[in-house]
């Protein structure tokens, strides 16, 4: 069933809102696994658009487009992108997110529902255009085609599955989840914080996959019992959820990720770009994984494979290269052109993610930063490294408001209500729900609302909401600063939060710089779409697609120093009160 809505002017778009029902597996170890959620079997509501005018302005015909797969934390998307940077088509459906009311700070994803989604949403997009065609200067009518696919997708978050059934042994665990928080102090009682900082670049948290293969390693038993089998291990697969749709869409024939995920393990030897099994048997120690386990790491923009026929998407996608895998945040980093060492991005999601090209060298942090890579150009380019501030809670605290609190209706309440006022009038929410990462990493914090009086009103926490980020992202931006020794002169944003106006005029007011809102802000999936599109010579070189890149809007800084030291000094003071709330045992520290 398909309603259309014809919205012609003042741009073109066919708007679909289309239903379609969940296959189930029914796979007896899948049915009775105590580890794995049914994906959801209601209609899925997928939000579809196709920018006809701008598919069929072309008279030449058009085999420049660039697929790319964006599956996030709250949503499996996937975008058409023209040769010239432009969202020919999109589709997304939210994704349902598993939490265990038992036990706090788990959160997981269905495996097959990230595959699921992702399929549908590239069927709706390939079913609208299948009878688009281009008339061409000659007269000819040509169908259009597409070149290549990307993906990009949330780090961290880890899978196991078995090559042989293709089955998880578990649902995903999420990158934010909490539960490794034990095997983590545990491994860094041993003294092995500064070996981890020097060859992954990563401190040992329980952020990264690592610590996650390690408590799937101790806690699924059929996974336990397959890895320590001599020939069943060679059946058993962990990891990202780039290399999990990688592997279904190429019907399993590939297994393997990018260097930007792969950095993301506590795994990684961040100068040899390759899993170094000394690191990974100190994380999942007393077990002992086999390298064969991990996927294979490839360059970012790379010919991993081709679409394979059985992989249940239509004609459209069948045989077309998968040749560009990036991480979220690297991609965003990519899509924003950040090419030059010393180029920054900051991208408002679920989490907050501030990050700078650092070169062909990676730089160590003394600040609470991660040194991770960027990205790498084909098997003969330099891998490019970078310095990031990962920040867990960003878009999520204000759809705490909404689904928790209920104080709002819909995210953009937030800066409505928050506009009641001029200042928080010393109200501070640190929304530590996780801990804290970048640059405190702490896993003991837990977030908290201070300085409230009885004047206080709704929009008074609508506004330290969205400052928070503001606060949390001018952390980040100092700690580079002092890293890297490189003076930022203007921030360039992406992600959801950029259309909060008033948020962006308090961000380059704390941050006493320019932000700079780019043209096309679907830079997270642009930049899976370059990576895919240079490796098959859509774009012929970086130059290329720098000059696509425009700017939309700049929030210039406007407050005076004084004010902006006493909100950095209340921050501050209200990050403290957040600190060590949780003790040692795991337990609220509560006072007799």
């Amino acid at each position: 069933q398909v309603t259309v809505v014809d919205t012609s002017p003042p741009l073109p778009y066919i708007i679909y809102t289309m239903s379609c029902y969940s296959c189930l597996l029914v796979v007896t170890a899948f049915l009775f696994s105590p580890h794995l959620s049914f994906p959801p079997t209601q209609a899925l509501d997928i939000q579809l658009k196709v920018n006809r005018a701008l598919l069929t302005s072309s008279k030449h015909p058009n085999a420049k487009l660039v697929g790319s797969i964006d599956q996030g934390t709250s949503s499996s998307r996937f975008l058409l992108f023209t040769s010239q940077g432009e969202v020919a088509a999109s589709a997304q459906v939210e994704l349902n997110q598993i939490f265990n009311e038992e036990n706090e700070g788990w959160h997981e994803h269905s495996p097959e529902e990230l595959w699921m989604n992702t399929r549908a949403c590239m069927n709706a997009v390939g079913d609208a255009i299948r009878d688009v065609s281009v008339s061409g200067d000659d007269g000819r009518n040509w169908k259009l085609v597409l070149s290549a696919i990307g993906i990009t997708n949330q780090r961290e978050t880890t899978i196991a599955w078995n090559r042989i059934t293709g089955e998880p042994y578990h649902n995903a665990i999420v990158w934010d989840d909490t539960r490794t928080s034990n095997i983590v102090k545990e491994i860094s009682k041993r003294g092995d914080n500064a070996l981890f900082r020097d060859r992954t670049g990563l401190p040992i948290a329980s952020y990264f996959a690592g610590s996650k293969v390690k408590w799937l390693l101790d806690n699924v038993e059929q996974l336990r019992r397959d890895v320590e089998d001599e020939e069943r291990c060679k059946h058993v697969c962990f990891g990202t959820v780039d290399a999990w749709l990688l592997w279904k869409l190429t019907s399993g024939k590939r297994f393997a990720t990018d260097v930007s995920n792969a950095s993301r393990w506590l795994f990684m030897d961040l100068k040899t770009c390759q899993f170094d099994q000394e690191l990974i048997d100190r994380i999942c120690r007393p077990h002992k994984l086999p390298m064969n386990c991990l996927p294979e790491i490839c360059p970012s923009s790379f010919l991993f494979g081709n679409v394979n026929a059985d992989c249940g998407l239509g004609s459209f996608f069948e045989n077309v290269p998968i040749s560009g895998v990036l991480g979220d945040q690297q991609a965003a980093l990519f899509g924003q052109t950040a090419f030059e060492k010393g180029q920054a991005k900051n991208t408002y999601g679920t989490g907050l993610f501030l990050m700078m090209n650092t070169g062909n060298s990676p730089v160590p942090s003394t600040h609470g930063l991660l040194t991770t890579v960027g990205y790498q150009l084909g098997t003969s380019g330099d891998v490019i490294y970078a310095l990031e501030g990962s920040v867990s809670h960003s878009g999520s605290t204000i759809r705490w408001l909404r689904d928790q609190l209920h104080l709002i209706e819909s995210a953009s309440d937030a800066e409505k209500y928050a506009a009641t006022t001029t200042s928080n009038q010393g109200l501070y929410l640190v929304p530590a729900f996780a801990g804290l990462f970048s640059p405190h990493w702490n896993s003991n914090a837990r977030a908290c609302i201070v300085g409230i009086t009885a004047g206080h009103h709704r929009g008074h926490i609508c506004r330290a909401a969205m400052e928070a980020s503001c606060y949390q992202t001018k952390e980040v931006f100092d700690a580079i600063t002092n890293d890297s020794g490189v003076t930022i002169s203007s921030l360039n944003v992406d992600g959801g939060a950029t259309a909060n106006k008033l948020m962006m005029q308090f961000q380059a007011d704390m941050l006493d710089v320019p932000i700079v809102k780019p043209l096309v802000m679907e830079t997270t999936a642009l930049g899976a779409a370059f990576a895919a599109g240079l490796a098959v010579n859509v774009w012929k070189d970086l130059d290329e697609i720098k000059a696509l890149w425009t700017i939309t809007e700049t929030f210039e800084p406007s407050m005076d120093e004084s004010k902006r030291a006493k909100n950095w000094k209340g921050w501050n003071k209200a990050v403290q009160r957040s600190f060590d709330w949780i003790d040692e045992d795991g337990d609220v520290d509560t006072e007799d």
